[in-house]
């Protein structure tokens, strides 16, 4: 069969997939934020219903990477952006190999696109639900069971369709917000986990089990500064015990991340533009920094979650050649330096409980797949979302717009392009692979782990730039029909 009669069989079906409807003509600014608000809302809710007949001894498969999958550990919402951000990568991953021979400049085949991606999320719900479930991570309540005379599998495939309920709404609400709302859902997601992972960080007064000390990072500070001589905390040990128990170097890490990517948010190479009938019309192309956003980073991290995912599941099922677990943290062989580095416990030799050379490979393996990681999916990134040069060239040409100095053809605007979005992007994807490690080798508030912490602070300079630009198109409807929107 041809790539064309695929395609044109292919076409009908994803159509007839379930979506939520366009809107017809501009959505006012105020409605947009009417639509956001909402969804968030029901996003805080449904993190906090609870999935019926779990069994309180279950174990969260996903806890090292809660923050960023935007989840809440046994709630429905279990599963969180995890099968969008999986569906994302396997069909990067296939476009990238030209396994799928699409062209996303191209509308309908952008429509083919989305369709599929739509199809492989639906797939990935199940594939991400299953093992949970039928691994046990997800353990039905023998008491319920008992009370109820419902069988433990009858509670197992009840638990089930919960998830599968949960992975279905957060498709949706994340839907809802890129049509009718501002920005995207599963950027309003993260930074809304992170948010709520920085307040209880910092205010927490709950007493941890291990330490003795309290969870939030103001009241354990207060707690280590009252029960601790002055002699003692000046001591070597005393200050390396405040910085890491107590918190101060995430507290630093975190204030630091926020103020470097408000600083490289604004980092760019502005290329000139002029109306070719309009005069005196100019313009500049902003080519940022982190070009791509720093959204391929979720693709990175969520890769590592089902790799670590998989190791438990073949440990569990006896193939120890891949490693030890206790619970869901590998403590050796292949899967141990797969894994990724969350704090300063897990580096420090003294903390960590390794040898040094085996804390220094396993960092350095992280290291190389978040910077490796970090520049491929932000090359396939902006190919995929239409920010390359040949898409970016075609939106400058449609316009009506021109590069002074050079012929008004796309191909030329789309060679000099090349000079700059291609290099931008591989810098910028590196650059984010090696801040997000820093951050998490330092800590963070809350836990909430580097990359989710650099992705909530991007995510919010972007829809506050998007914000603005709403604002703008809303006090001059001319501006709006320029652009094209209706």
């Amino acid at each position: 069969m041809s790539e064309f009669s695929i395609k044109e069989a292919a076409e009908p079906f994803l159509k007839r997939l379930p979506a939520v409807s366009k809107p017809v003509g501009h959505v006012h600014f105020r409605k947009k934020l009417v639509w956001t608000i909402g969804v968030l809302a029901i996003y805080f809710i449904l993190t906090n219903v609870m999935i019926f007949g779990l069994s309180p001894q279950s174990h969260d498969l996903f806890g090292f990477y809660r923050a960023i999958m935007a989840g809440s550990s046994g709630s429905i919402m279990q599963l969180g952006i995890g099968p969008i951000v999986t569906a994302s990568i396997i069909l990067q991953l296939f476009k990238g190999a030209d396994i799928i021979k699409l062209d996303t400049s191209d509308p309908r085949d952008q429509a083919i696109y989305q369709g599929l991606q739509k199809l492989l999320i639906f797939v990935m719900i199940f594939v991400e639900a299953a093992p949970q479930v039928l691994g046990g991570y997800l353990a039905p309540d023998p008491g319920l069971a008992a009370s109820t005379g419902l069988g433990l599998n009858v509670i197992s495939l009840i638990i089930f369709i919960q998830v599968i309920i949960g992975g279905v709404l957060i498709l949706f609400l994340d839907e809802i917000v890129s049509k009718w709302g501002v920005g995207s859902g599963v950027g309003m997601f993260i930074v809304a986990g992170v948010a709520q992972g920085l307040v209880t960080g910092t205010i927490n007064w709950n007493i941890e089990a291990p330490t003795g000390l309290a969870a939030g990072f103001i009241p354990r500070l207060i707690q280590v500064i009252s029960s601790t001589s002055l002699p003692q905390l000046l001591s070597s040990q005393g200050l390396t015990f405040l910085l890491i128990q107590g918190g101060i170097l995430a507290a630093i890490s975190t204030v630091a991340i926020f103020a470097v990517v408000v600083y490289v948010e604004s980092t760019r190479i502005e290329i000139p533009l002029a109306h070719s009938s309009v005069r005196g019309a100019r313009g500049r192309f902003p080519v940022k920094l982190i070009y791509a956003s720093v959204l391929p980073m979720i693709l990175v991290r969520a890769l590592q979650a089902n790799v670590q995912m998989v190791g438990i599941l073949m440990y569990n099922a006896g193939f120890t050649w891949v490693g030890t677990f206790t619970g869901n943290k590998p403590t050796s062989g292949l899967m141990y330096y797969l894994a990724p580095i969350n704090s300063p416990s897990d580096w420090l030799p003294s903390l960590s409980g390794h040898a040094w050379y085996e804390v220094f490979l396993r960092s350095g393996i992280d290291i190389a797949v978040m910077v490796i990681g970090g520049i491929i999916f932000a090359l396939f990134w902006i190919e995929t979302t239409g920010m390359g040069p040949k898409a970016v060239a075609e939106q400058i040409q449609n316009s009506g717009m021109s590069i002074p100095g050079f012929r008004r053809d796309p191909k030329i605007i789309e060679k000099v392009m090349s000079r700059y979005i291609p290099k931008v992007t591989v810098i910028g994807g590196a650059f984010i692979g090696i801040l997000a490690v820093v951050a998490n080798f330092l800590g963070t508030i809350g836990n909430v782990g580097g990359t989710s912490l650099l992705l909530a602070v991007s995510i919010v300079y972007r829809l506050y730039e998007q914000l603005a630009n709403e604002q703008v198109m809303e006090m001059h409807p001319m501006l709006r029909r320029f652009l094209g929107e209706a």
